[in-house]
């Protein structure tokens, strides 16, 4: 199933560090919808990356939205920091908060978009009862802490069976895949239902950045 609102957000995580204002820019050129600004605390998941400093610093080199992706423990702790530094939608992992809703309605409180995201092993049953408070939902179509890794297939039978329960419950929630996204996959996890793709080194990695985002959406 082919949804009408198609977005392209590579995630930052493959972009050079010593120049992200640099490499925001070059997909912005390119045609990028979304910035995807990974956020790890090596405790959630195997890793660290940016915080918001971080954030705070490239947004000033763009207009662009930016949608963080916590993976962190605890995520409410940092939803004042992301948005004074900047932030359009935070997204929370399930699995990393033990109050969703309250961490959901926090997100909301402070002007922002608001998206839950779910591991390659959690149900979807995870979310379902917070369907209707969120702007989108994110599944991981790899385990989150690394750029690079091989897209789980069963994956799109999760997208297909979120996007029925989306539809059957008459809501307008959008829904996202991080992981292994590429000019093939793009094309499986879109006709499953997903209509926001984030891809990391299938973007930064080539040599035509446009070239790349419009076969993403090709």
């Amino acid at each position: 199933m082919m949804q009408e609102k198609l977005l392209i957000a590579p995630s930052i995580l493959s972009a050079d560090f010593a120049q992200l204002g640099e490499d925001i820019k070059k997909i912005e050129v390119a045609g990028a919808d979304w910035v995807h600004i990974d956020v790890m605390d090596g405790l959630f998941v195997p890793n660290l990356t940016f915080g918001a400093p971080v954030v705070k610093c490239i947004r000033k080199t763009t207009k662009m939205f930016f949608d963080c992706h916590l993976m962190v423990e605890n995520p409410e702790k940092y939803i004042a920091d992301f948005k004074a530094a900047g932030a359009d939608q935070i997204v929370v992992h399930a699995e990393a908060t033990k109050h969703l809703h309250r961490c959901i309605q926090q997100i909301k409180s402070e002007g922002m978009k608001a998206g839950v995201a779910l591991c390659p092993a959690t149900p979807l049953a995870a979310v379902e009862e917070i369907l209707p408070y969120v702007d989108m939902v994110l599944i991981m179509s790899v385990n989150p802490g690394f750029g690079g890794q091989s897209f789980i297939e069963s994956s799109l039978d999760k997208i297909a069976r979120l996007r029925k329960m989306i539809t059957d419950a008459g809501l307008d929630v959008d829904i996202q895949v991080d992981g292994g996204i590429n000019d093939k996959t793009s094309k499986l996890v879109r006709d499953a239902g997903a209509n926001i793709l984030v891809a990391g080194s299938f973007v930064y990695g080539a040599k035509d950045i446009k070239a790349a985002i419009e076969a993403l959406k090709a």
